[in-house]
């Protein structure tokens, strides 16, 4: 070997990495292997943003990998089978404990059924996984079928050798009665293996019902990671114990009737706020406040629906008072003009804004003083401390925030892309915005993005000043609202004005700058270059901002530089978009968006067959299949194959000794 290392230096490293590969023979095998394994073609990535609570949908999406499992099916079965076939079999790898239990109702000749579905199912799952080694594969497999899913996988029924075999094994399964879990089994290792990671790009929690749940099946994916959403930072920030994010988050889900996640996922007690609403709003119409009902609780009576929006009129009101007087605690955030409160005429029922008089659509605040607005009455004071003790006592709420702090981050790089959730902070000509995150620390572009990441952490640690911790907690909320937040970037947040103002002029939220630069191409790359992301293939993906595909907007933005795939997964918005979100695929051979109509219910998929229909928009595509050795895996692999060649080098220059291992 020519090469020339400096063994002496790195003998701590090479004695210890000699434990793990003892002698020539196995140090050789594990370089075989890792370039073997540079040359398999690059798994799939799985990109998702702003899930909002719509659980249903984000476990359909999942299971489906954006229509990648059908379009497996598609291309493996062909003419060869009917499209209500292929259809029966996609939606028995989705939902395989539902989907046997309508067959056995209506199959008369069940064992030949099995027969049947067992070597399509294994033939399946033998392509998903086929650019996978055996190793990964057999990880991803259940205990109590591994070797027989491994036999099957390995051999192939077209051998006339090996049929028999086949045969014998999959009527073994069939005679020992052991067909549906074995169904199951595969099916769940298929769903696994047709994608390899996912990356969610933010905003789990709110207007949906089912956030809850979808941490719970986050936290028993395999491989996945997050950059946090404006709408995940409030929550966070509620855990925290930052009694504004908490009013916000009660705020946002009784506007959209939404108490399923607070109740019953998180057992947030709301008696409290209900007593003091009815008490304090029993007279008052509360027009303003009115839940946005959605096809899931429309069948709400109108009691329930009063009572909701007496509530949402009593936390918002609070939250008001609270955000004002964190603007007076924190100067330096510059927001002290949001402080509404102080602007309105009480008497006159109006409002200043901007130097304009407007006529709010109603004056009913009991719990005001005019003279001092911000402050909190008793009952409020009492309200408030009860919240705020549900909130910290609730252990699911805590995991869950945990889960996210350990997968998540404010941005991540992943393959020569460039994952956040909002924004990069940007000056009027383009370049970086300097923010100031807490008094006498400013930063820009990544570094901003880091240090915010420390503050966020910091909220949650018990080793901190109680100076320290509690600006961090109360940093949440100016991420949630604060102009130069990368996770809002606008100018304010309309929520006093949208609520009782009824002039549109004064609902309009500036975006930032990067909105207005987003499509530039060279603002795209110098962003991607602050970052350090290089290659020619270099992309910034991010969600936020819903898109209007219904107004002809196109998610690909800047020549394919930026990809935007928030297209409205909450119900919410589908009437605003005109679809139902937008998910990415990123395989072996490119990017491929994928645009989806809005999902009926898991009961319409079970029993129908129904899948969401989706759209496939080829973004970017190669001829040469991407491999292992071009992803941020294969960076790796190759520092651990050229530490694999110094050893070596070591143990054949004699400055380590091989040792066998012990039987």
């Amino acid at each position: 070997m020519k090469a020339k290392y400096d063994i002496e230096k790195n003998m701590r490293y090479m004695q210890l990495l000699s434990k793990s590969f003892p002698t020539i023979a196995e140090a050789s095998t594990e370089i075989i292997n890792l370039r073997a394994i540079l040359n398999l073609p690059k798994a799939t990535e799985h990109f998702l943003a702003d899930l909002h609570g719509e659980y249903e949908a984000f476990q359909h999406v999942l299971k489906n990998a954006s229509g990648n499992i059908k379009r497996k099916v598609n291309e493996l079965f062909g003419i060869t089978l009917r499209k209500t076939e292929k259809r029966e079999l996609c939606t028995l790898i989705y939902y395989p404990e539902q989907k046997l239990e309508l067959v056995k109702e209506e199959e008369k000749n069940i064992d030949d059924w099995y027969r049947i579905t067992l070597h399509r199912l294994v033939a399946v799952c033998r392509d998903v996984s086929s650019k996978y080694t055996r190793s990964k594969v057999r990880k991803s497999l259940p205990r109590d079928y591994s070797y027989i899913i491994q036999e099957l996988l390995d051999e192939r029924s077209e051998d006339v050798n090996k049929a028999a075999y086949i045969n014998v094994i999959i009527d073994t399964i069939i005679d020992t009665g052991r067909a549906d879990d074995f169904i199951i089994a595969i099916s769940n290792v298929i769903q696994r293996v047709a994608n390899d990671q996912l990356h969610i790009l933010g905003d789990i929690y709110d207007r949906g019902p089912g956030a809850h749940k979808i941490i719970d099946i986050l936290n028993g994916y395999h491989n996945w990671d997050i950059t946090w959403g404006n709408h995940d930072i409030l929550w966070m920030g509620a855990a925290a114990g930052n009694n504004t994010c908490i009013c916000s988050v009660i705020r946002l889900s009784l506007r959209y009737a939404n108490l399923i996640t607070l109740e019953d996922g998180y057992g947030i007690n709301l008696v409290p706020l209900a007593t003091f609403a009815m008490e304090t709003y029993g007279d008052d119409p509360c027009q303003e406040f009115m839940p946005k009902l959605s096809g899931r609780n429309e069948h709400f009576d109108k009691k329930t629906v009063r009572l909701i929006a007496q509530m949402h009129k009593a936390i918002t009101v609070l939250a008001f008072k609270l955000e004002a007087q964190l603007f007076d605690k924190h100067p330096a955030w510059q927001m002290q003009d949001r402080k509404l409160l102080e602007n309105i005429n009480y008497e006159n029922g109006t409002i200043a804004l901007n130097g304009k008089e407007y006529k709010l659509t109603s004056c009913n605040f009991p719990t005001i003083d005019p003279k001092n607005p911000n402050a909190l009455t008793p009952e409020e004071q009492d309200l408030i401390k009860k919240l705020h003790h549900s909130f910290s006592v609730s252990e699911k709420l805590q995991k869950h925030i945990r889960i996210l702090l350990a997968h998540g981050c404010m941005y991540g790089i992943y393959n020569n892309n460039l994952l956040f959730h909002g924004s990069v902070p940007l000056n009027d000509d383009g370049t970086l915005k300097e923010v100031e995150i807490c008094p006498g620390k400013k930063s820009s572009g990544l570094q901003l993005m880091k240090d915010i990441g420390l503050v966020i952490r910091q909220a949650f640690q018990n080793d901190l000043s109680r100076e320290e911790k509690d600006y961090s907690i109360d940093y949440f909320y100016y991420l949630w609202c604060g102009p130069n937040s990368p996770l809002f970037d606008k100018q304010k947040m309309a929520t006093f004005e949208r609520y009782f103002i009824n002039e549109k002029e004064t609902h309009k939220e500036l975006k930032g700058n990067y909105f207005k630069y987003r499509n530039n191409e060279d603002i795209c790359d110098y962003i991607l270059e602050s970052f350090g992301v290089t290659g020619k293939n270099r992309h910034i993906i991010n969600g936020h901002v819903p898109v209007h595909a219904g107004d002809g907007e196109n998610p690909i933005k800047a020549n394919g530089k930026l990809m935007v795939i928030d297209g409205g997964f909450s119900q919410a918005y589908h009437k605003e978009t005109g679809i139902a979100g937008y998910t990415l695929v990123y395989h072996s051979r490119g990017f491929q968006l994928v645009q989806h109509e809005p999902f009926t219910s898991t009961k319409d998929a079970i029993v129908r067959g129904t899948d969401i229909k989706s759209t496939t928009q080829i973004v970017e595509m190669s001829s040469n299949r991407m491999l292992v050795a071009d992803t941020d895996i294969g960076v790796e692999l190759r520092k651990q194959i050229a530490d694999l060649e110094e050893l070596l080098y070591a143990y054949r220059h004699g400055f380590i000794n091989e040792n066998e291992r012990r039987k």
